[in-house]
């Protein structure tokens, strides 16, 4: 019998919200988090305006220990905010707290492309000075892959398996199903689930010259990133972490951990870059397979499912992708279920971009409503046809059941997961940021 999966923790560092209450807000109000990018210019890249998270710096002393500080990269730095808060979100001990390894808790944390910036700004050229020795000691275990999931097992005193994975644009999904896959096997109790993306002009000059960026809004940062849209001119580079805490059901409920969602099923695979597939391009059969296979894996019939949140990231395979959920579900326009994308909000945050945007579902699917896609007013005429199904303007849907969420990446890779609004008891409440009114309102009821 397999063990079912829950989801007891969020945190996030995206680029439009540094926590999970103030992204819940930028999400209800679509918020953007592109902005013009001076280096990009000097650099003369064609796309100048990329997603990238602000007041990071603070944040990182703030939280990160002082002796560590100077030796964490953003990529490891975003990755570790984001754990540390969805580890308090999920209610469990400090990590200051105690000082015995967790043998039941691991973690997969993954990242598309690595720390580019550490290696283009200190090893490359020291190494091609024959400064060798002024390296420091610390370099590796910043450049290394499995710097991120390295430095969490350390802050979080992991005993389980802790290892990072790589699959491009999949990288984040892949890394919560792979720990789903874990609690479901009985290896472990709970795994710190997600990927990390820092922000580079290093990492993201190979997509600029392969001219699948954003370059026709650097005056108007906000309407870069336009999936869905027939103007549609590539995606926006971004950055940022998402992690999830997921946890067996029973461990969580004896616990009295608060619960967001279960999630039902997973899955990933590859098209072979056969059939139409290619390095860049999705073999349709193997994305329609991927989301079949993880719709019968989660146990219920496609017609369940109340949303998709897409990988969606404003290139040509946009009506491609909507038109192979439509074959996968077996649903037409009719009776399609709401299509959103996160990254009309953020840009595209890479090896990230899965992770932040599963919590961002996680977020939508507890508190009943579905963020705006924006920029997508000018429909593609073949996404034209199911234009009332996509969520232009945000929607209240607190009947929302069922959500799926998918990522597809570089190498025909693909990934879909299945998530239940919990429902029983211990239902997470999250914490709202209020407005002024609010703050004025709750003073006078006090007094």
């Amino acid at each position: 019998m397999k063990n079912r999966v829950v989801i007891t923790g969020i945190g996030v560092v995206s680029p439009n919200a540094n926590n999970i209450a103030e992204f819940e807000e930028a999400l209800r109000n679509g918020r953007s988090g592109v902005r013009f990018v001076p280096r990009l210019e000097e650099l003369n890249f064609g796309c100048r305006i990329a997603g990238i998270p602000q007041h990071i710096d603070a944040l990182m002393e703030e939280r990160i220990e002082k002796k560590k500080l100077k030796d964490t990269s953003y990529n490891i730095g975003y990755a570790a905010l984001a754990a540390l808060e969805a580890w308090e979100d999920a209610g469990l001990p400090s990590a200051d707290d105690g000082g015995q390894t967790d043998w039941d808790t691991g973690a997969v944390m993954g990242c598309g492309i690595g720390d580019m910036e550490t290696i283009a700004e200190r090893v490359i050229p020291l190494v091609n000075e024959g400064r060798v020795r002024r390296i420091g000691s610390r370099v590796v275990e910043q450049v290394m892959n499995s710097g991120i999931s390295a430095r969490i097992g350390g802050l979080l005193g992991l005993g389980n398996q802790v290892t990072s994975n790589s699959s491009a644009c999949n990288t984040g999904c892949e890394a919560i199903i792979d720990a789903m896959l874990r609690i479901r096997e009985g290896r472990a109790g709970r795994m710190v689930a997600g990927g990390s993306e820092a922000p580079s002009p290093y990492t993201w000059g190979g997509f600029d010259s392969m001219r699948i960026l954003s370059r026709k809004h650097n005056d108007e940062p906000e309407k870069g990133s336009r999936p869905m849209s027939a103007s549609a001119c590539g995606f926006v580079p971004g950055a940022g972490a998402g992690v999830l805490i997921l946890e067996e059901l029973e461990t969580a409920l004896r616990r009295g951990a608060g619960i967001y969602a279960e999630i039902l099923g997973g899955y990933v695979n590859s098209g072979g870059q056969r059939g139409g597939g290619s390095m860049t391009a999705p073999n349709a059969d193997g994305v329609v397979r991927c989301i079949r296979e993880a719709v019968r894996e989660a146990d219920i019939a496609p017609g369940e499912i109340d949303a998709i949140s897409g990988h969606l990231s404003a290139t040509f395979a946009d009506p491609h992708e909507v038109g192979n959920w439509s074959r996968a579900l077996e649903r037409g326009p009719a009776d399609f279920p709401y299509i959103n994308s996160t990254k009309s909000l953020i840009g595209h945050c890479l090896g990230a971009a899965g992770a932040i945007e599963t919590v961002a579902a996680v977020i939508e699917l507890h508190r009943g409503f579905l963020h705006p896609s924006r920029n997508c007013e000018d429909l593609h005429p073949d996404i034209a046809p199911f234009a009332e199904k996509v969520v232009q303007t945000g929607k209240d849907f607190p009947g929302m059941k069922v959500l799926a969420k998918a990522s597809f990446g570089f190498g025909d890779v693909n990934g879909c997961l299945i998530l239940k609004k919990w429902e029983g008891k211990n239902a997470k409440v999250i914490q709202t940021i209020q407005s002024e009114e609010e703050k004025t309102d709750e003073r006078q009821r006090h007094f």
